[in-house]
């Protein structure tokens, strides 16, 4: 019995390491063609990026089977860069989606083969409405290939599954469309405020929140005149429960800040306070940021400071502040 028991334990722990080794398999097949990919980047993908960052229209992506697939993605990818993109099914383009394509446009065609049946019509299609034409293909012969203006050739690779299931090469058609993407956006010098502007909501949009999202700007920011006696002051700080003062020259430029800790500081020096004039004893050349500074920038900078706030200026003038920042404001921002 015991034996028994020992022999079905044994196979049991044979049969997990058969399905983890074939699972090891898989992935060392896609890292094989990757790597096999990134050897191939040649000329060629320097002259699909310039052109697609040209393009003043659309870039249309379409691909055969599973290859239509990792067109959608690719697209989507495009489209959230900065390069207006969309995909279309090889088939219906037989049915009336060819009307999608003009000659302004660029279209990506994907397929391992080069050669099935529904590639035919495009590529008749393309050519004669003098469309510029990328192919990522695999096969040098295909038809596919020896129609595109620009080829994009990905090495043949090892497939999964008794070497017939699309798995390397749809990753490596994948890796290609994301290396195009953020080659894209260097061309084009798609920044993170760029970014922005397309990821409104969800994570994304919170890590990429600026200043200018959160500061407290006309009315509530807290500014007091440096000629002002600590007097009035102390009740514009009190009034706006910032922590701190503004303090700016006749001119409304920023001269300086006043904050709690100067306050606790003179406090300790004088008795009487009410008629002494804050420019005296305020915080000159404050730390101050850009309205365009991301929020989890100014957070670091705040802590590397032991700092509570921040005064925001505009690009036009590093000594007009346009807004303030509470540490409060940004840690209810993230939350």
């Amino acid at each position: 019995m015991i034996l028994l028991y020992s022999k079905m334990i044994s196979g049991h722990i044979k049969m997990k390491n058969e399905i983890n080794n074939i699972g090891k398999e898989v992935i060392d097949l896609q890292i094989k063609a990757l790597k096999k990919l990134k050897n191939s980047i040649d000329k060629s993908f320097e002259e699909a990026v310039k052109a697609i960052g040209k393009c003043k229209s659309k870039v249309i992506i379409c691909g055969v089977g599973k290859s239509g697939k990792i067109a959608s993605k690719i697209s989507a990818t495009l489209s959230s860069v900065g390069t207006p993109s969309f995909s279309i099914s090889a088939n219906d383009c037989s049915h009336g989606d060819l009307g999608r394509i003009t000659n302004q446009d660029i279209l990506i065609l994907i397929s391992h083969s080069g050669n099935t049946d529904e590639l035919k019509n495009i590529i008749k299609y393309v050519k004669s409405n003098k469309t510029l034409l990328i192919g990522i293909v695999s096969n040098k012969d295909s038809n596919l290939y020896k129609s595109a203006n620009i080829k994009l050739l990905i090495p043949e690779v090892k497939e999964s599954g008794y070497g017939i299931v699309p798995t390397s090469s749809t990753t490596a058609q994948l890796s290609l469309g994301d290396a195009l993407s953020i080659a894209l956006m260097r061309e084009k010098n798609f920044t993170k405020l760029d970014f922005k502007k397309f990821h409104p909501a969800g994570n994304l949009a919170n890590k990429l929140k600026t200043a200018g999202d959160l500061m407290l700007t006309s009315h509530k920011i807290p500014f007091v005149n440096e000629n002002e006696i600590m007097k009035n002051a102390l009740k514009i700080l009190n009034l706006k429960n910032l922590g701190f003062l503004v303090v700016t020259n006749n001119q409304g430029l920023n001269s300086g800040v006043f904050t709690d800790g100067d306050l606790k500081r003179l406090m300790q020096k004088k008795k009487v306070i009410d008629n002494l004039k804050i420019k005296f004893f305020m915080t000159k050349n404050p730390h101050t940021v850009e309205e365009n500074t991301l929020v989890s920038e100014i957070l670091t900078q705040m802590n590397k400071k032991k700092i509570t706030n921040v005064c925001v200026y505009s690009k036009k003038n590093k000594k007009k502040i346009i807004g303030v920042i509470h540490i409060h404001n940004i840690l209810n921002n993230l939350n």
